[in-house]
C-alpha cells in the first residue's frame, strides 16, 4: 500500500472515527488507565491521519522504497539527484535533474527549462504525480521536443512556508535561489548553454505563477515560461508590498514595460481563478510579449489536468528555446566555475 495512497488515508480516518466512538461508548464505564489509553489512541490517530494527508499534498513520500533516495534512470533520459548550495540566497537545498536520451555519450550543450511545483508540494509532485520523466522521454523521442536538460527544484526550505518563489523579508529568498544560485549550479555542473535564448521555466498551480512572475521579473535570464493552472497573484505577503506591484504579473503588465518573451498559459475552462488571471494576462500581454493558451475543458484544478497539459506545454516551450548546440570542452558557460564543460552530472 502506497504512503500517499488514497486507502491508507481512508483507513487512518476510519480508526480515528472507531477511536472516537470508543471514547462515547466506554468513557463512564472505563478505568483511569482504559480512558487514558483511548485518549492516547485518538490523538495519535489525528496526528497521524493528519501527517497522511500533509504526506500527499506535498508528495514527500510515496511508497516505502521512496524513503530511500536514490538516482534513478529510465529507457531514454537520466534523472540525477544534486544538492545546490545557494551562496547568493543562503539556501541549500536537493533537486533532481533529468538529462536527456544521448547526453552522457554527446558533446552538445543543452537548453534548460526549470519546473516548479505548487504549494503545498514539491519537486517529487512532477516526477511521481505527473510522470514528468515518462512524458519528457515521450515528446523527445517523438521528436516532438528538442533534448533539453530539465531541473526540478524545490522552492521552499519548508514545506509549511509558502514563497511563490519571492524573497521574503525576513524568509527565505527564494526567488534569489531560483534565478541566481540554481542556473549557476546547473551551468557548472551540466554541459548546457548559458545563454538567455535557451532557458525558460515552467510551473503548475502555485508554481505557474512562479513561472510568469518570474519570466517578467527576470527578462534577461529566461525566453520563455509556461504556466498551468496559475495565477496573476502571489496569494501571499512578501514582506514589502510587491506582492501588490512588482511581484503581481498583471500590476507588471498594465505597469511596466513588456519584455520580448514567450509566456504559455494553460487552464481548465472549470478551474474559475486561475482561468479568469490566464485569461487577463493573456489579454495584458501584449507585444512585443507573445501568448499562446491551452484549455482543457473539464478536470479542475487537478494533477489529471496538469499531466494533460504536460506533452504540449513542453513541446511549446522547446520550439521557443534555442536548440542544443554543438561545444567543446573549451567553450564553457559563462558563469561556470568548475571544469570545463562537463560531460555528466554529479
Amino acid at each position: 500500500m502506497r504512503i500517499d495512497g488514497l486507502p491508507l488515508l481512508l483507513t487512518g480516518l476510519a480508526l480515528v472515527f472507531a477511536a472516537g466512538l470508543a471514547i462515547a461508548v466506554l468513557w463512564d464505564r472505563a478505568g483511569p488507565v482504559l480512558r487514558s489509553a483511548l485518549v492516547v489512541a485518538s490523538v495519535l490517530g489525528v496526528a497521524a491521519t493528519a501527517a497522511l494527508q500533509l504526506n500527499r499534498m506535498t508528495a514527500t513520500v510515496g511508497s516505502a522504497p521512496d524513503l530511500v533516495t536514490a538516482t534513478a534512470a529510465g529507457p531514454g533520459g537520466r534523472l540525477v539527484e544534486i544538492t545546490i548550495a545557494g551562496p547568493a540566497s543562503g539556501m541549500t537545498m536537493p533537486a533532481w535533474v533529468y538529462l536527456p536520451p544521448g547526453y552522457a555519450t554527446g558533446h552538445e550543450r543543452y537548453p534548460v527549462v526549470e519546473a516548479f511545483h505548487g504549494f503545498p508540494g514539491s519537486p517529487k509532485g512532477w516526477l511521481r504525480k505527473l510522470n514528468a520523466v515518462g512524458y519528457l522521454n515521450q515528446e523527445i523521442a517523438a521528436g516532438r521536443m528538442a533534448p533539453t536538460v530539465v531541473a526540478f527544484v524545490y522552492q521552499t526550505p519548508d514545506p509549511l512556508v509558502d514563497t511563490e518563489c519571492t524573497n521574503l523579508v525576513g524568509g527565505p529568498q527564494a526567488e534569489t535561489y531560483l534565478t541566481v544560485d540554481v542556473p549557476a549550479a546547473i551551468e557548472t555542473r551540466f554541459r548546457v548553454r548559458a545563454d538567455r535564448a535557451a532557458w525558460g521555466l515552467i510551473g503548475y498551480s502555485a508554481g505557474g505563477f512562479c513561472a510568469a512572475d518570474l519570466l517578467l521579473r527576470h527578462a534577461d535570464r529566461y525566453a520563455a515560461a509556461a504556466s498551468l493552472s496559475g495565477y496573476a497573484t502571489a496569494g501571499i505577503r512578501v514582506g514589502d508590498g510587491s506582492e501588490r506591484t512588482t511581484n503581481d504579473v498583471a500590476w507588471r503588465l498594465r505597469h511596466l514595460s513588456r519584455p520580448a518573451a514567450s509566456l504559455y498559459l494553460g487552464y481548465a475552462a472549470d478551474d474559475g481563478h486561475p482561468r479568469r488571471d490566464s485569461l487577463l494576462m493573456a489579454r495584458l500581454a501584449t507585444a512585443p510579449m507573445s501568448v499562446t493558451t491551452g484549455v482543457v475543458a473539464h478536470g479542475g484544478h487537478s494533477d489529471a489536468v496538469w499531466r494533460t497539459m504536460e506533452p504540449p506545454a513542453f513541446d511549446w516551450l522547446s520550439s521557443r528555446l534555442a536548440r542544443p548546440a554543438p561545444s567543446s570542452r573549451l567553450d564553457c558557460p559563462a558563469r561556470s566555475s568548475g571544469p570545463a564543460c562537463p560531460i555528466s552530472g554529479s
